[in-house]
């Protein structure tokens, strides 16, 4: 460090003005040594009982709206800090609008603050933040740096601490997509009879051969001594399972925004909305694997009032890349799913593979509905199921409300 040159040259000189006998140099280079000596004693303990603290005002939010982040810093010990720098690293994708950033390295920004700090005191800075960007994004980690007061020494600090935050996707009714949410719903409502709820029992009865024996009551029948089989209570829920595919016609871009798979998410939790207040069970699958799920994002079909809120957080993670087929993966889960759910599969590629697997699927009775997005997809043969369209021109005009809206709140 350089004040250890310092401190080695004051005592070079100290030693030169005693062989000399110069009194004044002496002094002066003992002045140095002592000042080089509290400077390093002050540098040891200057970050010692010193506490760090990073919240944000929410956790979770939708696109467009704003959070505030606080930093604060206490110095609990009787050592005043003449200065003390604190560097934050920040999503790059976030606008801070208060405070200046540096760039740090891919899609990061630094946010960096210095101040001086009393002893046993604590200092409170937030910054407003807005959140113009759907996605899953990292606050931290932090970098504290201080020292003496002359600048000799420097002491520098890391904390790991990470926050998380979650910046849900836009919901539009669904005729701003241009789908009628009567039409759509009307179909899967018609295409759907009484169906029997296998959680609710309502008694048992005598096994009829052509009943499948996962519906025999073995403990009835261990009792009676004949096969009995369950009754079931009849109910009018339909399941709607959402496949997102995450492939769109355009290459992979790390850091851009693809607009027909914004497009396709935003159509996603749009529909999970309106299906679920409804009073539609409503399910998500998505062919790709993000940073917290386990394996492919599956969301299994749930009425429950926190259901929409799963839907929203699987969707902000959502990335560009797939990991499975969109036609393997509705392959591999269309058994898991319940005879009477409605699949809606959302697409901007919908390749023969993927046409072969929904309308295979149609023949052997389930409902299909197919949602296409943007205007590159070839025509495909609504014959079979439902085609509803998306055009990528969607996404202009809802980028034209949001740059609007912000205009006005601007003024």
């Amino acid at each position: 460090m350089k004040g250890d040159y310092w401190i080695l040259l004051a005592v070079i000189i100290l030693v030169i003005g005693l062989v000399l006998h110069q009194v004044p140099l002496a002094l002066v280079a003992l002045l140095f040594i002592l000042t080089g000596g509290v400077s390093r004693l002050w540098n040891k303990y200057c970050l010692r009982r010193v506490d760090y603290k990073r919240r944000l005002s929410h956790n979770q939010v939708f696109f467009g709206e704003e959070i505030t982040l606080e930093i604060e810093v206490s110095n609990r010990k009787p050592l005043p800090l003449p200065w003390i720098k604190i560097e934050d690293e920040l999503p790059e994708q976030m606008v801070l609008l208060k405070g200046k950033t540096s760039a740090s390295h891919e899609e990061r920004v630094t946010l960096t603050n210095i101040f001086p700090i009393g002893m046993y005191n604590r200092v409170k800075r937030r910054f407003p933040i807005k959140c113009p960007r759907r996605g899953a994004f990292l606050f931290g980690p932090t970098r504290i740096q201080s020292g003496d007061l002359f600048g000799f020494f420097r002491r520098d600090m890391e904390i790991d601490k990470i926050d998380y935050l979650l910046v849900y996707p836009r919901l539009v009714p669904l005729e701003k997509l241009g789908i009628s949410s009567q039409q759509l719903f009307g179909d899967i409502r018609l295409r759907h009879h009484l169906f029997q709820d296998p959680v609710l029992t309502a008694g048992v009865r005598e096994y009829y051969p052509g009943d499948a024996l996962k519906r025999i009551h073995w403990k009835s029948t261990a009792r009676t001594g004949r096969l009995q089989t369950k009754i079931y209570e009849p109910t009018t829920t339909i399941d709607i399972s959402i496949f997102l595919d995450v492939r769109t016609l355009r290459e992979y871009l790390w850091g851009s925004i693809d607009q027909l798979q914004e497009l396709g998410i935003i159509a996603a939790a749009s529909l999970s909305q309106h299906a679920l207040n409804a009073g539609f069970r409503v399910g998500l699958y998505v062919n790709q694997i993000t940073r917290f799920s386990h394996g492919l994002v599956t969301v299994p079909p749930s009425s429950h009032p926190d259901q929409m809120v799963r839907v929203l957080e699987a969707l902000a993670q959502i990335h560009q890349v797939e990991s499975l087929m969109m036609s393997r993966y509705i392959r591999e889960e269309a058994s898991n799913l319940p005879w009477g759910s409605t699949l809606v599969v959302i697409s901007a590629q919908p390749d023969e593979k993927l046409m072969a697997t929904l309308l295979d699927l149609k023949r052997v009775g389930r409902s299909v509905t197919l949602i296409a997005i943007g205007s590159e997809v070839k025509d495909v043969n609504a014959a079979h199921f439902p085609v509803y369209r998306v055009s990528d021109k969607v996404a202009w005009e809802l980028t034209k409300e949001i740059e609007l809206n912000e205009d006005l709140d601007a003024k």
